[in-house]
């Protein structure tokens, strides 16, 4: 059984554990945690480019992320974003799609739903696996202002639930419910038969999805209610960088222990 049917074959038996990383290192220790599947989020636009949203990010970006990440996933599925106006067409959305597939991708991901459905189909029809993403869609954000709960409304919740029946049908193997209340998050997933992967979307989806940074408390000037800390890095790096940077001033890093020796007749045989 391939990743991708592995994957979409844990709805209703086991939930699903996803997380986000953008370079090997963080990429090889998510994977020997046992996530099911690591993300290549355009979120990195936000926390590893430092910009304010997602839209600026490229598919430069996003190639050299992936090939990074997939040489750290030994077996957690890959899965890359197709970031912002990389797929205004199908023909676009196959050709960036294969290129995040060469880089090491497993599948993209793309945010829409009924809009989104022909460029599902297009590069389903490739051979190219798709996650869909419906609620709160950070592409389509312009400022920190617009990152709010979609779909309390019964005209937006119905909205929603049509767009994750419309990506169930054009393809996808599975869907992200982002920021949207867990009651309508739990009957999204009652309706489609593809696992539904909730961010602020409640406990009742199949499958989980954290951006790295914020669950391990890096991310100090955000924190929204759906974060959980699982951790206090940024405490733990930032003692160590202080540590350094004193033990650096004073002299007391490097000690002998970290330095290379060379036999003192050596050094007599240099002019």
């Amino acid at each position: 059984m391939n990743k991708i049917s592995n994957f979409k074959n844990q709805k209703g038996r086991n939930k699903l554990a996803v997380l986000t990383a953008y370079d090997y290192t963080f990429a090889r220790l998510i994977d020997k945690a046992g996530a099911d599947a690591i993300l290549v989020g355009d979120s990195m636009g936000m926390v590893v480019l430092g910009h304010t949203g997602t839209r600026r990010v490229s598919m430069a970006d996003m190639l050299r992320s992936t090939e990074a990440v997939a040489r750290g996933a030994q077996t957690a599925l890959v899965i890359a974003d197709l970031p912002f106006n990389s797929y205004k067409t199908a023909a676009q959305a196959v050709s960036n799609g294969k290129k995040l597939i060469a880089a090491g991708a497993k599948a993209v991901k793309l945010e829409g739903g009924v809009e989104a459905a022909a460029q599902i189909s297009a590069l389903v029809k490739a051979g190219i696996p798709v996650m869909a993403h419906v609620g709160l869609l950070p592409q389509s954000v312009k400022s920190k202002k617009d990152f709010k709960v979609k779909g309390k409304d019964a005209a937006t919740a119905a909205r929603i639930l049509k767009d994750a029946q419309a990506v169930e049908k054009a393809g996808a193997f599975s869907v992200v419910l982002e920021c949207v209340p867990a009651l309508l998050a739990r009957k999204i997933t009652q309706k489609v038969s593809i696992p539904t992967v909730g961010i602020g979307a409640g406990k009742y989806c199949d499958g989980q999805v954290l951006v790295m940074h914020d669950m391990l408390g890096l991310n100090e000037d955000f924190k929204p209610k759906f974060v959980k800390h699982f951790g206090t890095a940024a405490d733990a790096v930032r003692g160590a960088f202080k540590q350094y940077v004193k033990e650096t001033k004073t002299g007391v890093f490097p000690s002998v222990e970290h330095s290379f020796s060379i036999d003192e007749k050596v050094l007599e045989k240099i002019k």
